[in-house]
Formats: structure tokens, C-alpha cells, sequence
């Protein structure tokens, strides 16, 4: 059995937010050969945006992002993944206390994870809008050392002319 976040269990492919059949067949106390028969058996349940299968390059991906998952690296099969409405469905199909009950649980894990999402949205506005401010200071400064640099040059410029002019004058005198 799956212990711990049922968000963790959560990937997204095709950008659609998933779980993994072997995941949902262990939650479910059930054989992924079984929860894939009784899927079949009721496709017309799942269109594509419930359920689809991955290619080999997703479950590749997959397996090399999740080293729980390697038993997918050599099998003949392609994982079959749910989004949020195609495990609601399973519980329909698969008919037991604990589909149901381990729907109700996974339901509040999509739940969880979208608000993670709506969070991490939220900070990245924040960090973005502070990111705005930091160029415009950088900005202002940039502007300011410009401004000085300019100052400076027109400063030395002076000094010079003024000693050109004071050596032209010295000159004058002593002849």
C-alpha cells in the first residue's frame, strides 16, 4: 500500500494532471492486469480527456523521473493514466468499498495539489512584480551612474581648460 502524499503520486502529461494505473491499482488493493480489464470492458466511460495511454517515450520520461516506478522500464505495456474525472469514473466501474473510499481520498489530493498550483501562482505574480521593481531601481541607478559618469567627464574637461588657460595666461605674463 501507498503511504504518505497522494499529490506525489500526481504527474502531468499531455497537460493534463494524472495518475499512474500501477499507482490506482495498489490504492485500490486491486492487480493493475484487473483495473485495466474492467477499464476496457467500460471504455465508453473514459474518453480521452478521463484516460488515455501513454507512448513509450512518456512512460520513459516517466520512469526516469520516478525510480519507484522502473518496473515500467521493461514492460511490453504502456501505462494507462487518469486525469481527476477518469478516477472518479474507476470507482464506478470498479465497484468496491474501497475504490470508493480511495476515490474520496484521491479526489482531495487533486484538490490539494490544484491549490499548491493556485500558491505557486500567486508567489510567482509576487516574485514577478517584485522582479519589475528591482529592474526599475537598477534601472534608476544605472541612469544615475551614467548621469555622474557624464558629470565627471564634463568636470575633467573643465579642469583641463582651466589649466590650459592658466598655463596660456602664466605664459602670457612672462613673456
Amino acid at each position: 500500500m501507498i503511504r504518505g502524499s497522494y499529490e506525489s503520486l500526481i504527474f502531468e502529461f499531455r497537460g493534463y494532471k494524472v495518475m499512474i494505473d500501477i499507482d490506482l491499482a495498489t490504492l485500490y488493493e486491486t492487480e493493475t492486469k484487473v483495473l485495466k480489464q474492467q477499464v476496457k470492458r467500460n471504455i465508453n466511460r473514459f474518453p480521452p480527456d478521463f484516460m488515455f495511454e501513454l507512448t513509450k517515450e512518456e512512460t520513459v520520461q516517466l520512469v526516469t523521473n520516478c525510480d519507484r516506478l522502473s518496473s515500467l522500464k521493461h514492460s511490453s505495456v504502456n501505462p494507462m493514466v487518469f486525469t481527476e474525472q477518469g478516477v472518479a469514473m474507476l470507482s464506478s466501474v470498479l465497484r468496491s468499498n474501497k475504490a470508493i473510499e480511495m476515490n474520496i481520498e484521491i479526489m482531495r489530493a487533486f484538490a490539494r495539489y490544484r491549490a499548491h498550483l493556485l500558491d505557486n501562482k500567486d508567489i510567482s505574480k509576487k516574485l514577478g512584480e517584485l522582479d519589475d521593481k528591482i529592474n526599475r531601481v537598477f534601472k534608476y541607478l544605472l541612469d544615475r551612474i551614467q548621469g555622474l559618469n557624464r558629470t565627471n567627464r564634463m568636470m575633467s574637461a573643465i579642469k583641463l581648460d582651466i589649466r590650459n588657460n592658466a598655463r596660456v595666461i602664466t605664459r602670457g605674463k612672462s613673456h
